[in-house]
């Protein structure tokens, strides 16, 4: 049987469009939990739910969905409640409550929360790629540097880290240029 070009071409689109319309309807499902999920919560109250990680839980669904001061409460309310979660739990909320207020433009606060993620967890290169990103927000550029070198040398392959690290070198070695009188003519 011999296919002709418009056939392959019909082919190829039809094999194009299912795995588009795969991805499409994956991604349908996700945000379809994860709304399923907020109203629950939602329905629920934040003052009904106790513990650490469905706090933790109900923030990260509201960070997805860019709710940032109710993520922000719901996160102070979950390290309220997490005197009995291991050290590498209170670390995770306390990195994603530094990401809620850094998403604020609170960068000063979202340092001191990263810091306390680090207390917890010293080699938690996550909290130390925000800790770096806030600084540098605050155009402290300095200190970012040293922190994303410092998460290169937990993690040589952090991709964020190199990328800012490179980012980081070209700008401290930026001269503008000087020489008015040599212009070539």
């Amino acid at each position: 049987m011999e296919i002709s070009s418009f056939q392959s071409y019909l082919l190829i689109l039809f094999i194009l469009l299912t795995i588009i319309s795969i991805f499409v309807f994956r991604q349908f499902l996700r945000t379809r939990n994860e709304e399923i999920s907020l109203v629950k919560y939602e329905q629920k109250g934040i003052e009904s739910i106790e513990t650490a990680s469905e706090l933790y839980e109900f923030g990260s669904i509201q960070i997805k969905k860019r709710l940032y001061s109710q993520a922000t409460q719901t996160f102070l309310k979950a390290m309220k409640n997490s005197k009995d979660e291991p050290e590498e739990g209170k670390a995770i909320i306390e990195n994603a409550l530094g990401f809620t207020y850094a998403a604020q433009k609170e960068y000063k606060k979202a340092i001191k929360h990263y810091k306390s993620a680090l207390l917890a967890l010293p080699q938690y290169t996550v909290a130390l790629n925000n800790l770096a990103a806030a600084y540098q927000s605050l155009l402290d550029n300095e200190q970012a540097l040293l922190i994303y070198k410092k998460v290169l040398d937990i993690d040589p392959k952090n991709k964020t880290a190199i990328k800012k690290t490179n980012e980081l070198n070209k700008r401290n070695k930026y001269e503008p240029f000087k020489e008015f009188n040599n212009r070539g003519f």
